[in-house]
């Protein structure tokens, strides 16, 4: 893809104000009275041309197996990319100390008043990146087991005990004060009914993609 092509993609986006000139800006600068000057990319400007380019966006920041390691914070020795990317998916606590004893560790410093520490304040924001995986392998498994049980009565017990897994991650949700994406009608409609929600208005009910 050329940057007339990546111009045009953006544009089909809804972005049409990232020109081809503006690409050219953000890969090699622009002259002015400071020399050569790159334009920065926003946030949303990297989902946008992560969709342009059918690359996930975060490929685009950190290049997964072609670099051995990336530059991390300025106070922070470069780490390998893929555990820098599990930084920014929320799927790790970063260890930015170090390196003690040939290992990085998580800050321990308190980072609150009520003396929380930074990775205990790290985990509780990154709580929901559990959750919603969780969620989605645990609606699948409930969908695929309704199918069965529809089939094979026998399997009705096997059915209930999926749809039990599933209200758990729900309720986890709902106490984080997390939106519940909706769910497929037939488990929404069976999980209220087995009264398996600890608030059934949590969910809403949709066809099964």
């Amino acid at each position: 893809m050329n940057r007339h092509d990546l111009a045009a993609e953006c544009a089909r986006l809804g972005r049409p104000d990232i020109t081809y000139a503006v690409i050219v800006t953000i890969e090699t600068g622009r002259t002015g009275g400071e020399g050569k000057k790159r334009r920065p990319v926003t946030v949303d400007e990297l989902l946008v041309f992560g969709l342009a380019l059918a690359t996930p966006p975060l490929l685009l920041l950190l290049p997964l197996g072609s670099e051995q390691t990336v530059p991390t914070v300025p106070a922070a020795d470069p780490r390998d990319p893929y555990t820098v990317w599990q930084w920014m998916t929320g799927e790790a606590t970063p260890t930015l100390d170090g390196p003690l004893d040939g290992r990085y560790v998580t800050e321990s410093r308190p980072i609150t008043g009520n003396g929380q520490t930074w990775a205990a304040a790290w985990g509780t924001a990154a709580y929901p990146v559990s959750l919603y995986p969780e969620l989605a392998r645990r609606r699948e498994t409930a969908h695929k087991a309704r199918l069965r049980a529809a089939l094979d009565p026998s399997a009705q017990t096997d059915y209930v005990g999926r749809l039990d897994e599933l209200a758990q991650i729900v309720n986890d949700m709902h106490r984080a004060s997390l939106t519940v994406p909706d769910l497929p009608t037939e488990l929404a409609e069976d999980l209220k009914r087995l009264d398996l929600l600890t608030d059934p208005d949590q969910i809403n009910p949709r066809g099964m993609e």
